[in-house]
């Protein structure tokens, strides 16, 4: 079993991965037993192509027991439609162990407004 700050890096390896258009590794780290809960920025389905890159400036993170989160910036430019467009968000993700591993079960994303 992996520490949580650990884990973090498989993560942030994950959301690279994710905005280079591969979401197999998201999908990996996230959980399939209910509850877990999705709110992307905008509500919409974006298609990304492989022209991407992902870093996260992590706030706040804390574990306790089978709990964890952290919260901070996703700094992102991602492909789409051709274009490389930058991404800044804001996000808060929660995790729970299971299975003796950590598991995406919510993520909030919002756009970092500017001066934020």
């Amino acid at each position: 079993m992996s520490t949580f700050s650990e884990f973090m890096k498989e993560r942030e390896k994950a959301a690279a991965a994710y905005c280079q258009g591969d979401g197999e590794p998201v999908l990996a780290l996230s959980t399939a037993r209910e509850p877990a809960s999705f709110f992307g920025p905008d509500g919409k389905v974006l298609q990304f192509g492989r022209d991407g890159e992902s870093r996260f400036e992590v706030h706040q993170t804390a574990e306790a027991g089978d709990i964890a989160y952290w919260s901070g910036v996703q700094r992102a430019i991602v492909e789409l439609g051709g274009r490389r467009v930058p991404m800044d968000l804001r996000v808060t993700e929660l995790f729970r162990r299971e299975d003796e591993a950590w598991k995406l079960v919510h993520r909030h994303a919002d756009i970092l407004k500017s001066g934020e």
